[in-house]
């Protein structure tokens, strides 16, 4: 408003005026967003919303409640209670479509609100508000619990997977006793054999004294038994997790909607025959690979038993799910790839772009580079002018890096702790927030007004960088109790909202004099950084065996050169963390600096 208004030589009104211009506006396009998504609504659809804010569970609990209460599970249980809510929502039979022409930020707007809300609260707000936050919600969910079940089968199978691998080692341990003693066994015949060739003396009459006949036949089977037991893999096992399986599998391939593309599309029908609790005959085993050890133990199984086919065709779904080969048609995260993808004409009118849209320009150029980069490679270690390394053999060698720190500098540190007089953190925060005024970030959700609660919202903060939690928090303060927090923490802590705190704080520090002895804040380095969780995490299928058998997370940290961490991801540590590294780059605006 201020820049067009400059732009149009206008006299610009005092900062109270424009203020409430601007408030003005965002409400009056909050208002427009939602007329028209009420609008859309039939009276049919907006009495089904209503009901859930009238309809009561167990518990007193409002089915409104109840639908927003799900999160990933590990077990064939909370698949079903997942599913209970996904049909129940389909069942409302909103339109998908009546969110097309709203913006996505602010469709994300409402759907948080009514994460927020409880269910007295939205009954008491206008009806097209209501209507409209009601209808975000049970669109948005729906698809947010249809990822979770997804999720929720992906676990299991892993879990599954980790029980016949921990079973198939077990019967591995158990047999090293039987197969030190059947070694033994068919080392004293060997020795007795040979011994009895020496002598000449015929080697029925040899068997028959270091072993007799039957316990030959007893050793020879034990060894192919031991043989068969020891050849085995994990995939032997996995058809223990079958009832497991087939208590929700039917019902969540019912009720998701699946599509393929054409590589998957054996897979597909295999899964629909389950779903339609039907035989699955033997042509499915087209999904699998030919080289795939699962033709083995199909091959093994009596006539008519699917069971372990049933559960290849579940474990095959969890790939094809991760891979992207088969998405859902109203997803977040297991949607169609291509939807993300940026049209082809958007991109050729794109300027910013320097790279050319052809792929074989590309791929000549980066031959090109390549092959001079290794020319020169080449030509450096011909000399021996690779800076600090050398090829040798075949092998490159770095040399080791020295420590170019004094002796001294670890006397002048503690010196200068010495120095500085000890201040309480929550001094700290109060100081620099009356510099940068980072705590405007902090908004509230519906209003868009920053949190007039300043000592509040920093005990909120404080509580989230300690890892103290809210309640805790309330008992070692005496400002505030714990509904206080928890009504500042849902209104107005969000992680948008501590991307923008710490731009600003990291942009200051860029500022101070100090930092450009550390660097420029143009290049950063990211690692990810393992803490052990709860051993409930095990069933979580949160265990890296990287890190040992303790289940946990990781916290995936972007830090500049000039030491200022501009972003941080909770991530499961069971995947590649590389995926997350644009993500800290580009979703925030100090990364898009570096």
């Amino acid at each position: 408003l201020v820049a067009r208004c400059r732009e149009t030589q206008t006299i610009l009104p005092a900062v109270s005026t424009i203020e409430r211009l601007c408030a003005d506006a965002l409400v009056a396009a909050e208002r427009r967003i939602e007329t028209r998504i009420a609008k859309k609504l039939d009276n049919n659809a907006r009495e089904r919303l209503d009901g859930l804010l009238t309809e009561l569970l167990e518990a007193n609990v409002s089915r409104f409640i109840w639908l927003r209460q799900f999160e990933v599970g590990n077990n064939s249980a909370a698949a079903n209670r997942l599913l209970d809510r996904l049909e129940f929502l389909r069942g409302l039979d909103i339109d998908h479509q009546i969110l097309t022409s709203s913006p996505p930020h602010r469709v994300a707007r409402l759907r948080r609100q009514g994460e927020r809300y409880f269910t007295d609260g939205l009954r008491d707000i206008s009806s097209d508000r209501r209507w409209a936050i009601l209808a975000v919600c049970a669109v948005e969910w729906e698809a947010a619990i249809a990822d979770t079940v997804v999720e929720t089968h992906d676990r299991i199978v892993g879990k599954t997977w980790r029980e016949a691998k921990r079973l198939h080692e077990e019967r591995i341990a158990d047999s090293k006793a039987t197969v030190t003693d059947t070694l033994r066994a068919f080392t004293a015949l060997g020795a007795s054999l040979l011994e009895a060739r020496n002598d000449g003396v015929p080697l029925e009459m040899a068997v028959a004294k270091s072993a007799e006949w039957d316990r030959l036949e007893q050793l020879v089977a034990t060894g192919a038994q031991l043989s068969n037991r020891l050849a085995d893999d994990p995939l032997a096992h996995v058809g223990q997790g079958y009832h497991r399986f087939r208590r929700y599998a039917p019902r969540m391939l019912r009720c998701l909607k699946l599509k393929a593309a054409s590589v998957a599309q054996p897979l597909i029908a295999a899964a629909k025959a389950i779903g339609e609790m039907q035989a699955s005959p033997s042509a499915t085993d087209s999904f699998l690979r030919p080289n795939s050890k699962w033709h083995r133990h199909l091959r093994a199984q009596d006539q008519g038993d699917n069971r372990l086919r049933e559960v290849a065709v579940l474990f095959h779904l969890r790939d094809a799910f991760r891979s992207g080969d088969i998405w859902l048609d109203h997803s977040r995260r297991y949607g169609d790839l291509k939807q993300v993808l940026v049209p082809m004409t958007t991109a050729q009118t794109n300027s910013r772009l320097a790279v050319p849209l052809d792929p074989q320009l590309w791929l000549t150029d980066r031959r090109a580079r390549l092959a001079d980069g290794l020319k020169r490679l080449a030509r450096a270690a011909r000399d021996g002018t690779i800076p600090h390394g050398s090829i040798k053999d075949g092998t490159l060698r770095i040399d080791r890096l020295t420590a170019d720190v004094p002796d001294s500098a670890e006397e002048l540190i503690l010196d200068l702790y010495r120095r500085m007089p000890p201040v309480r953190v929550t001094d700290i925060l109060l100081e620099v927030d009356a510099a940068l005024g980072f705590t405007e970030a902090f908004t509230h959700l519906r209003t868009g007004v920053a949190c007039g609660d300043q000592i509040g919202l920093l005990n909120v903060l404080l509580a989230e960088g300690l890892n103290l939690g809210l309640r805790k928090m309330a008992e070692a303060t005496n400002t505030h109790d714990y509904w206080q927090l928890s009504r500042l923490a849902r209104w107005h802590v969000e992680s948008e909202a501590m991307d923008q705190a710490l731009a600003i704080v990291v942009a200051a520090q860029a500022k101070l004099p100090m930092s450009r002895f550390w660097g420029m804040g143009t290049t950063a380095s990211s690692d990810g950084q393992f803490f052990p969780s709860a051993r409930q995490g095990e069933a979580m299928n949160m265990v890296n065996a990287k890190y040992g058998n303790e289940p946990g997370l990781k916290a995936y940290t972007h830090v500049n050169d000039q030491f200022a961490p501009f972003a941080s991801q909770t991530i499961p540590a069971t995947v590649s963390e590389a995926p997350y590294i644009l993500d800290g780059l580009l979703m925030n605006e100090a990364g898009r600096q570096v």
